[in-house]
């Protein structure tokens, strides 16, 4: 994420800004700082689509459950593919702010 905001900024304190105005939502919405099934319905949604919500659930599965790699498999596989959208995206935009 941080490699995007990093293609679309044009100084560092946009980039900055950006991460800040992501990274908020994003921590209040991923369970971190409150029940994710005492959010509402479109809140919850919204959240599925974070990194830090899966992030949180394998983090708490391993160190609360003792959860093994089967047990986390479907988080660990959406974390995987938005590391790989992401990362395609920041090399797009990379290659074209180059040229």
């Amino acid at each position: 994420i941080g490699l995007v905001f990093s293609t679309l900024a044009k100084t560092q304190q946009q980039a900055m800004q950006m991460s800040f105005f992501f990274f908020l939502p994003n921590i209040l919405l991923s369970g971190f700082m409150f029940p994710f099934d005492g959010m509402p319905k479109p809140a919850q949604w919204l959240s599925q689509g974070l990194p830090l919500t899966h992030f949180m659930r394998v983090v708490r599965r391993i160190t609360l459950q003792g959860a093994g790699f089967d047990d986390i498999a479907v988080e660990m596989l959406w974390l995987s593919g938005l590391l790989v959208v992401l990362l395609v995206a920041a090399s797009l935009r990379f290659t074209k702010k180059l040229v």
